[in-house]
């Protein structure tokens, strides 16, 4: 891991993460979190202010990067729920099947190497009544837009720690074996287009 990956990536993460209108979305999603949580790409805990500690049992954070994990630490022990760190990647989680309740990713599955077996490993570990809450940015249903996003992803993934602007956000969820309930489309506020095209809402496992 070069100097850049290791110190400055992920407070420049958490800055983008962080925005404003990031966090709207976040705060339109986050609070239908119930029971036992599996949060996919914990970060640093930006999600953390928007769950209802009376539906949350538990959160289960998952987060690969130390460095994202000490910046997360301060807000998990300030935030009064009770969060149990993993630090496995998605393409492996180290739960039983069947054991949460919601699974929460956001701004996540854009940067997973192998999304769709994390997608998998997210629907073997959801209830049969539990719930997948997505929120992504991705590929634009705009030509103009599509073409950028082709164009810039080579220089964009490797700057912005893998991320990939041209993911199909609900393929990917259908095609990893959910039946999406609720979907909305829109482009994030004051932010270049290439990189805002948001999918968001919720899926539950195909036969539940």
């Amino acid at each position: 891991m070069n100097p850049y990956q290791r110190y400055l990536l992920p407070r420049l993460v958490n800055c983008v993460c962080g925005s404003s209108a990031i966090c709207h979305q976040r705060g339109l999603v986050v609070p239908a979190a119930r029971g036992r949580v599996l949060e996919i790409g914990f970060g640093s805990g930006l999600n953390l202010p928007f769950y209802d500690p009376s539906r949350v049992e538990w959160i289960w954070a998952l987060e690969p990067s130390l460095q994202m994990r000490a910046l997360a630490a301060p807000s998990v022990a300030s935030s009064g729920l009770d969060v149990r760190m993993l630090d496995l990647p998605g393409e492996a989680l180290p739960l039983p099947d069947r054991s949460v309740d919601t699974v929460v990713v956001t701004f996540t599955l854009c940067t997973i190497p192998d999304v769709e077996a994390a997608l998998a490993q997210m629907r073997r570990v959801l209830r049969r009544d539990g719930r997948l809450l997505f929120c992504e940015h991705g590929a634009s249903p705009d030509a103009d837009v599509r073409r950028w996003q082709d164009r810039l992803n080579g220089i964009w993934r490797p700057l912005a720690g893998g991320c990939n602007l041209n993911r199909e956000i609900a393929p990917l969820i259908r095609a990893a074996g959910f039946q999406i309930d609720e979907l909305h489309n829109a482009y994030l506020h004051a932010t270049p287009r290439f990189a805002g095209y948001i999918t968001w809402g919720s899926a539950r496992p195909d036969g539940s």
